[in-house]
């Protein structure tokens, strides 16, 4: 059927007919009317066959790219959100890869079904790289923290609830964020240090292993018996249920100081019960130092004064009075 033979749009109670009627005055209902008049003239069940004929392949294989692409691209998204779910990836950090992921397919999707299509896409390609590295460049230290936020999550140098070192801050791990990581400190401080600082420095954690070793130095007098505080110490770590027999405790003399002969105590514990444990021993040597009569010398200096004759010191002590 010719459409050039409808001619609905030109009968007084058609809606179009306003539209096509060359004395309207309004611009807006003339161009309208242009448009109709070109629709009725031009379309035709021949123009409809000739287009379908030219273009129908790529338009079919246009569509075809874009439902069989978004597809995919949907099934590789899942997979990937699966795998980080798997790998116990932050909730957050997995919903925002879920949409960024997907939208960067779904965009080349788009890109190659328009290329079936026979549009040149090399100006769109090169538009939508210069725009990509605008934001990448107004956004390069969140970026960065971002890329480092993920190299914690899935590197995982440290969990929740580690104690850690990082940056200069030392503290409990609250939460690690997409950006930011959160740290509680001993005297319940939080502290919300960027992730890109973390990654570029040296990172310590205190949660990592299993046990710790305790290590403190205790100074006694050059006129105690050190092989009886040596025996005392190690018989305080013995009596201490926390202390691990393997590796096996450490009693040992480091140093002849200045003012004291120096020994290492070094016992290993669970890295839960380190801190309680240090304080606990530190009180405990001190206290068996006082009942033992073993002393904790602090620095101090003996001065000799050398006098040649007795007429000199008498000339010196008169000319101090004198002063």
């Amino acid at each position: 059927m010719d459409l050039r033979n409808l001619n609905f749009f030109a009968q007084a109670d058609s809606p179009f007919a306003p539209l096509i009627k060359a004395d309207t005055p309004d611009k807006t209902d003339g161009i309208l009317g242009e448009a109709a008049q070109w629709i009725a003239d031009n379309v035709s069940t021949e123009w409809f066959l000739g287009v379908l004929r030219a273009h129908g392949l790529n338009l079919l294989s246009a569509v075809v790219v874009f439902v069989v692409g978004r597809w995919i691209a949907k099934i590789v998204t899942a997979t990937i959100v699966r795998g980080a779910k798997r790998a116990r990836v932050d909730a957050t950090l997995v919903g925002f890869l879920n949409n960024l992921i997907y939208m960067l397919l779904l965009t080349a999707v788009c890109i190659s079904s328009l290329q079936r299509l026979g549009v040149e896409t090399n100006s769109l390609t090169a538009v939508l790289a210069a725009a990509g590295f605008a934001v990448g460049m107004a956004l390069q230290g969140s970026l960065g923290n971002l890329a480092a936020g993920v190299m914690l999550v899935f590197f995982k140098p440290f969990r929740v609830g580690d104690t850690v070192e990082v940056a200069g801050n030392k503290g409990t791990v609250v939460e690690i964020q997409i950006f930011n990581t959160i740290l509680l400190t001993l005297d319940n401080v939080r502290i919300i240090v960027p992730n890109g600082k973390i990654t570029d420095g040296t990172i310590q954690n205190y949660s990592a292993e299993r046990e710790r070793r305790i290590d403190i130095v205790v100074g006694c007098g050059y006129n105690d018996d050190i092989r009886a505080v040596k025996q005392k110490m190690q018989e305080i770590l013995e009596a201490e249920p926390r202390v691990l027999n393997l590796p096996a405790p450490l009693v040992a003399v480091s140093e002849l100081g200045d003012s004291s002969v120096n020994f290492v105590v070094r016992p290993w514990v669970l890295s839960g019960d380190y801190w309680n444990v240090r304080f606990s021993l530190m009180e405990q040597i001190k206290l068996a130092f006082d009942e033992n009569g073993f002393t904790i010398p602090f620095p101090s200096r003996d001065l000799f004064l050398h006098t040649p004759d007795s007429a000199a010191q008498t000339t010196v002590l008169r000319s101090s009075r004198a002063a």
